[in-house]
Parts: C-alpha cells; structure tokens; sequence
C-alpha cells in the first residue's frame, strides 16, 4: 500500500508522514535520500534523526540519494524471504523523505556527465529510473509513505536547471499518486486526503 503525502516548504508533510508511519505498524524503516553538501545540510539531517528518536517508535535509518528503487526492491526480496510467517502487526513501514531530492540528485548527476551546455535527455536520465521506482513502488509488499514535494506553485524558476527540475517534479507526482492507494496534502500542518476529494468523470 502506497501513500504519498506532499505539500510545500515546511509546510509539516514530513512530521505528518512520520506520524502516518507510526499508525501503520511499530517499527520504521526511514529512507532518507538527501545529500550531504555543507555544514548547514549535515546540522539540518542531524536534527531531524534526533527529533525521529524522541518519538520513542524504532527507525532503522538507510541513506540512499539515488538507487531508491534498488533499496526497495531489496527490502521486497527480504519480505519475500520472511514469507507469510511474519505478523502483520510486525511488518515494517517504509517512509522515504523525499522523492524530489531524489529527482534532483539524479538531475545533477545527469548535468555533471552531460556537461554544462548540454540539454539534460529526459529518456536517457530520467526515465528509466523513473520506470524502475514506479515498478518497485507498485511491488512493495509492506506499507510505504512517500514524502514529496510542490515545487510549481511559486515562480517559475529563472535558470533552465530549475525548470527542468519543477516540470520533472510535477510529472513524477502526478505518476506517483496515480498508483498510490491515498494522496495527502498539507498546508500549514494540516493535511488533508486530496485522491478521496477527487473529481471522477463519470459525475458530470
């Protein structure tokens, strides 16, 4: 069961996921896909490890910035290997933080081999590991929090960089949520299940 939770810059999506997490089973496995760039970065993921811990629900901590399909596809391995015999009350919950960092680490990675003044080739890049996340994402046996981000509601980015970044996001999101089971925004810190408020065609 797949759920994505998005919403804006502090907008408290990953407090609500983490507290999504902790109802869905007693005990975490947290995929982090952040980089660490600065001090700055490396105080800010510190934090947020300490502020998981005093919640006082077990987290097992991986850090993957870009083969986040592959880990899941491991930990689906693994569940297959523990067969039916484990409890579902003992399954793992799966929270990855975030999709969009996970997207940008790939954009610069394909901006780094491309070089500088070369258009980034969507179907070479980002595609395929697109295809290989929505497919492990699909096969995941255990309950999996997506955390991303809305990154097209402000201003259009001034750099190409940037907007190929926001116009990537908004195509992986809207392909994400099409095979989760519920979508949440929050605003402000409140979140709100957008897929069970959605228009269905045949209500016109």
């Amino acid at each position: 069961m797949a759920i994505l939770v998005t919403g804006g810059a502090r907008s408290g999506k990953s407090s609500f996921a983490e507290q999504l997490a902790a109802r869905l089973g007693r005990r975490g496995i947290y995929i982090a896909t952040s980089r660490v760039w600065d001090e700055e970065m490396a105080e800010r993921i510190e934090k947020h490890k300490l502020g998981r811990n005093k919640t006082g629900f077990q987290w097992r901590t991986i850090e993957e910035p870009l083969e986040l399909a592959q880990t899941l596809q491991q930990l689906t391995r693994d569940a297959e290997s523990a067969g039916p015999s484990i409890d579902k009350g003992e399954r793992p919950v799966v929270l990855v933080d975030c999709l969009t960092l996970w997207l940008s680490n790939w954009l610069l990675l394909a901006e780094e081999k491309k070089g500088e003044h070369s258009e980034i080739d969507r179907g070479e890049w980002l595609e395929p590991q697109t295809q290989l996340l929505l497919e492990a994402i699909a096969a995941f046996p255990y309950p999996l929090v997506l955390v991303t981000n809305e990154v097209g509601d402000g201003v259009v980015p001034p750099y190409p960089l940037g907007r190929i970044f926001r116009d990537e996001a908004g195509r992986l999101n809207q392909r994400i949520a099409a095979i989760s089971e519920r979508v949440f925004l929050v605003t402000a810190g409140i979140p709100v299940d957008i897929k069970a408020l959605a228009f269905q065609w045949d209500q016109l």
